[in-house]
């Protein structure tokens, strides 16, 4: 099964200092019996080609797929000009990363963290033009980028619905977080952007309608790792969570 769970699931034990990047690794390989990993940017000690090299044996070793970096830092608009540049130069080491490690997909999310609805011509702008900066190179690696329902104006479905169709490259494409929108349209936002998902985070309060939301995104051909996140020091608690998701995949294995 295409099952995945991102490493920001265990930030708590990161914080307790008794989890890194290749303890995580080591628990959804053999704990949870996962082919893949999906790697949240702050399990990262650093970038450096050393340590990427560590953690590339350590996916190899462990016969680990990695599904997705969720890149947190670095977004593509900021006020200050500077900053944007400096953040730009600082996705783009990410992508050096993503290519080294094999990742299918890399999220960078667009920016605008306070809650409105919409983003400003200026920062409709320059997001566009990077996110088709970043999906020409993702797609000439093989792989996919692109945002999440995260915070901010991203989280209106008509916003990101915007972005997608002015960035039109199938190298696009969006780590759905399900039923994460507000404003206009936000009970339909899963169904508006689902035919543009590259990665998804499943979290618990999606679990009573786990069925039909996989379900749709089958139905649009979607064949990617179905993540899951829940953040929890109960290891028990993130199994169940992605056991509902299991579950769901073993019904459709067996046609119930």
């Amino acid at each position: 099964m295409k099952t995945s769970i991102i490493s920001y699931a265990f930030n708590k034990h990161h914080k307790l200092g008794n989890m890194d990047l290749f303890g995580y690794l080591e628990t959804v390989k053999y704990r949870y019996g996962l082919t893949g990993a999906d790697l949240w940017s702050g399990s990262f000690k650093s970038l450096d080609e050393d340590y990427l090299t560590l953690v590339k044996d350590a996916l190899e070793e462990r016969e680990l797929e990695l599904a997705n970096i969720a890149v947190d830092g670095p977004c593509l608009w900021v006020d200050d000009p500077d900053e944007r540049a400096a953040n730009r130069e600082q996705f783009l080491k990410w992508m050096d990363a993503a290519e080294f490690l094999g990742a299918k997909t890399l999220r960078i999310d667009a920016g605008v963290r306070e809650k409105v609805l919409t983003f400003t011509d200026e920062q409709f702008d320059w997001i566009v033009k990077l996110y088709k900066e970043y999906a020409t190179r993702a797609g000439n690696g093989g792989y996919k980028v692109g945002p999440e329902n995260h915070w901010g104006p991203e989280d209106v479905p008509a916003n990101m619905l915007a972005i997608a169709e002015a960035v039109d490259d199938p190298a696009w494409g969006l780590l759905l977080h399900f039923d994460r929108w507000y404003g206009p349209d936000a009970e339909k936002g899963d169904q508006m952007l689902a035919k543009y998902t590259m990665h998804t985070h499943l979290w618990p309060g999606t679990t009573e309608v786990l069925q039909a939301k996989m379900g749709m995104l089958r139905d649009l051909g979607y064949d990617g790792y179905w993540g899951t996140e829940m953040v929890s020091l109960n290891y028990y608690q993130i199994g169940s969570h992605l056991n509902h998701v299991k579950s769901v995949l073993e019904s459709w294995r067996r046609g119930d």
